[in-house]
């Protein structure tokens, strides 16, 4: 089966409360998984890879043997790429995640879309940190 995954993630602050949210859809455009979390105080970055690390994690579950993860982190795109070196420890471990995630899928391949692009994975991350601050 094949998907594509939209991943976001987005802080309040940098470092600040931190959210991700993904959105697993079938070709067909049939939402398979989507997810919205808050996750504490972190920043940007961290949240932007949650968001794939916790996406690929979903695929490999519901057995997608081929995934186009698009996300609107030209760094995280870079950086799994292997255009961009991972020079930050925790995105580093990150990363390493997301990798061993996608090995386990079969087929991962990443686009860099612009945030319009991306909506709906970035309305879950908006309304997981508005839950938070809800409390």
């Amino acid at each position: 089966m094949k998907a594509r995954l939209f991943t976001d993630g987005g802080a309040r602050g940098n470092p600040g409360p931190a959210a991700f949210g993904y959105v697993l859809e079938a070709e067909d455009g049939t939402v398979l998984a989507a997810h919205g979390e808050a996750i504490g105080v972190a920043t940007n970055n961290v949240a932007e890879y949650s968001a794939l690390v916790a996406g690929l994690e979903r695929a490999a579950e519901l057995q997608v043997g081929e995934v186009e993860v698009v996300s609107d982190s030209e760094l995280l795109v870079k950086q799994m790429t292997g255009e961009y070196r991972v020079k930050n420890e925790a995105l580093r471990e990150l990363s390493l995640e997301a990798a061993r995630l996608a090995r386990r899928v079969g087929s991962v391949r990443y686009t860099a879309v612009r945030r319009e692009h991306n909506k709906l994975a970035d309305q879950l991350v908006n309304e997981a940190l508005d839950a938070a601050e809800l409390g």
